[in-house]
């Protein structure tokens, strides 16, 4: 072993190498082996208690801001009690700013407590630059609990909603913030763990009603076992992470690379940049830039971190909250690209020629800085003559280059024929109560389709690297159609009065055929629906066997790591495939990727059927004060046991029992997808105008159920439900099967077909 390492030695090697702070790397450069790194272990635990370690020399220089979210230094009220923090991460050249901690009653805080905060800018305010709330005290991780609060003489207590969990929490007198005997609250340990007696618990917030629609995304959180607390040493090892220097890297923070998200993006994980290429090789052909967040420098193989976001597989998200895959400390922080904030990130570099072909690409490790962070609409607005301070010096040198280059990508998307659904996706606005306040579409705007056809050029880089690499990888997997799915989504077409060629090769281009013949139509909806139904699921897998919906050969995804452990793997092999550091795949993790595909394919899965289970208790509840209410919709699924409605305005799937629709018998034909009176021969089929009136709508389940009140604009007859009891003097009821069978042949065959 080489001399013990004195504590400046080792402040002067964190200095040197920001990238290599963990105990193992300071063992390796010291050559501290065997029972020595126990001495090592306690001169670094002495080095934190004196503070030593928070000290480091900066690597680089930053532009005056903070990243949104941050930890902080708690200081010591001033003469007024307010009460301010420090940034850990300044770089600034100026003053450090000023932040103003906003405190709750339960932010019990001391001066030098460090926190995570949440920090939003005050520029007119001249007393602080930024107001910070309290995400969660660095070092503390109580557990939290969703249950039931149970009142007693002597305080209360919680049953928690998990089936999982059977032992109850006590709260004591003061602790319950006046939660009600039989509401849902959300509670958190207080007090150390204890081997003896019930454990102790706080109420931090009080949900109420079960069955209100704040609870509902908690409740499918419990239901569908999604983990939604991170234990200690996975919150410990986020904590100790630090933003990465430059050493290693190539330095991009020049590029003016920008990041485009939602309103209300919880995280950036992806930035964009396109340039006019110079090379007269390729007239009229651009230069794009996709760069993501390296979280790869931060989550290493067998780390606690890794276990953790393996076992989670993706961020799950509400229209209330999100469950994510990583600490906000790093999601919400460290591997966000907040604007103005020095990120480690890997980038790819592409060139396209003018018809939107990408003709070579090359990946880099390298350190960027966003130059913006904007909103989809505020990028669509300043593309539409309509800037604001922020966009209108971005519009010619950065936003114009962006949507030039979009439109060669369309023409070779065009030329591609991928799958072209249109199902536009609700928007569920919730009040700060958390009750509905209102349902709509989400506008799809270019701004959406820029950022994801520039995404799948960058995910189809990543998957042809390494497959050229011979790098292992995860490829998403889309496969085609099974024939019984194709058959039935012909006999909708069918019975719509379209075609769906048959005894063919199948190709995306066929399927989009038929969604032209629809668009415009009564059956558009349908038809979209019906053909996103015979789609089968994708799924991740180290066999490549295409995407057939993207009409691609070699795909994986690589632009959300953040949100995507399938994302993390493919960094981590092209890691390895460049040989930029021994952060990328492990052993181990080869060894177990076909595990790793599973897992991570049902969590996706799992976090889908949350997500649906959450909207639909949101619409129900949305709905539960428009019963009685007649509302139009359209036809959209026929079963043996009932008829699905499609609302409008919320696009909720309502059912109508089939023993509501009147005293007759009703025969479900599968192959033309109907259902026919036997006795008066009306035929409801998939795509008719339909006037409901709404009868049931229970938040628990997310159910809806209406009666039928008119069908294409013809009034049902008013009869009452089809009775158990025999009639007419002991006959059954006469079932006239082949009568039935034939009328719906003859509906078939006079059915008009339109084609484009």
């Amino acid at each position: 072993m080489s001399q013990f390492p004195t504590k400046d030695a080792i402040l002067q090697w964190i200095a040197d190498n920001p990238t290599l702070t963990a105990k193992r790397d300071i063992a390796k450069a010291f050559g501290i082996k065997g029972a020595a790194r126990i001495d090592l272990k306690r001169l670094l635990k002495e080095m934190e208690a004196e503070g030593l370690l928070s000290k480091r020399r900066k690597t680089y220089r930053d532009p005056e801001s903070l990243p949104p979210v941050s930890v902080l230094t708690v200081l010591a009220p001033d003469k007024d009690g307010d009460v301010f923090a420090q940034a850990m991460e300044w770089h600034g050249d100026g003053p450090e700013p000023r932040i103003l901690m906003v405190l709750s009653e339960q932010d019990a805080l001391g001066p030098n407590d460090r926190v995570l905060a949440r920090l939003t800018a005050t520029p007119d305010d001249p007393d602080h630059a930024y107001t910070a709330r309290v995400i969660r005290k660095i070092g503390t991780n109580p557990q939290r609990i969703l249950g039931v609060y149970r009142s007693g003489s002597e305080g209360g207590r919680v049953l928690p909603v998990d089936k999982g969990s059977d032992r109850e929490w006590i709260v004591a007198p003061g602790n319950d913030r006046g939660a009600k005997d039989g509401e849902l609250v959300e509670a958190e340990q207080a007090g150390p763990k204890s081997r003896m007696g019930l454990p102790k618990a706080r109420v931090v917030a009080v949900l109420g009603d079960p069955t209100a629609a704040k609870a509902v995304s908690l409740i499918a959180i419990h239901q569908h076992a999604i983990p939604d607390h991170f234990p200690d040493a996975v919150v410990a090892e986020a904590d100790a992470a630090k933003p990465a220097g430059l050493k290693g890297r190539e330095d991009l923070r020049d590029l003016p690379l920008i990041t485009i998200d939602p309103s209300d993006a919880r995280d950036r994980d992806d930035a964009v940049l396109a340039q006019h290429d110079k090379d007269p090789k390729n007239p009229g052909g651009f230069i794009l830039w996709v760069a993501i967040a390296d979280v790869a420098h931060y989550v290493t193989p067998g780390s606690e971190l890794d276990r953790e976001a393996r076992k989670r597989g993706n961020s799950t998200y509400f229209p209330d909250r999100v469950v994510p895959m990583l600490p906000d400390s790093l999601s919400g922080d460290l591997c966000s690209l907040h604007e103005n904030v020095p990120r480690a990130c890997i980038a790819v570099r592409m060139r396209i020629d003018a018809e939107g072909r990408k003709l070579d690409h090359q990946f880099k490790r390298g350190l960027m800085l966003s130059k913006a962070s904007l909103a989809y609409e505020d990028v669509q607005s300043a593309m539409d003559g309509h800037t604001t301070d922020k966009t209108a010096p971005l519009l010619e040198p950065v936003l114009r280059p962006l949507y030039a280059a979009y439109e060669a990508l369309k023409r070779a998307r065009l030329a591609r024929q991928p799958l072209e659904l249109d199902l536009p996706e609700r928007r569920i606005v919730l009040s700060d109560s958390g009750e509905v306040t209102s349902i709509a579409y989400k506008e799809r705007l270019d701004a959406h389709k820029l950022i994801e056809e520039y995404m799948v050029l960058a995910n189809v880089a990543a998957a042809e690297t390494l497959v050229a690499k011979k790098t292992p990888l995860l490829f998403r997997v889309h496969e085609e159609p099974n024939p019984d799915k194709l058959d039935a989504l012909r006999d909708v077409a069918q019975a719509s009065g379209m075609v769906l060629a048959k005894g063919q090769v199948l190709h995306t281009s066929h399927l989009n055929r038929l969604l032209a013949q629809a668009e415009g139509t009564e059956h558009d909806e349908v038809i979209n629906l019906s053909t996103l139904r015979a789609m089968t699921q994708a799924y991740y897998n180290p066999e490549n066997f295409g995407h057939f919906g993207l009409a691609l050969r070699n795909y994986a995804h690589f632009t959300s790591p953040i949100r995507r452990y399938s994302d993390l793997i493919v960094h981590r092999g092209l890691i390895s495939a460049h040989h930029w550091g021994d952060d990328g795949l492990s052993p181990w993790d080869i060894e177990n990727l076909d595990e790793t595909a599973k897992i991570i394919s049902d969590t996706e899965r799992r976090s889908m059927m949350a997500e649906r289970d959450t909207t639909d208790r949101y619409l129900a509840a949305y709905l539960s004060k428009s019963i009685g209410t007649e509302i139009e919709g359209r036809i959209a699924g026929i079963a043996r046991f009932g008829v699905f409605v499609k609302l409008e305005g919320t696009g909720a799937d309502a059912l109508i029992p089939i023993r509501t629709l009147g005293a007759e018998f009703f025969h479900f034909d599968a192959e033309s997808q109907t259902l026919m009176g036997s006795d008066t021969g009306l035929t409801i089929g998939l795509g008719q105008r339909a006037v409901v009136k709404l009868t049931e709508a229970t938040p628990v389940t997310g159910g809806l159920v209406a009666e039928l009140v008119s069908l294409d604009g013809q009034m049902m007859p008013r009869v009452s439900a089809r009775p158990h009891h025999r009639r007419g003097g002991g006959k059954p009821v006469r079932r006239k099967a082949g009568v039935a069978k034939a009328k719906a042949a003859k509906v078939k065959r006079k059915v008009k077909r339109t084609r484009k």
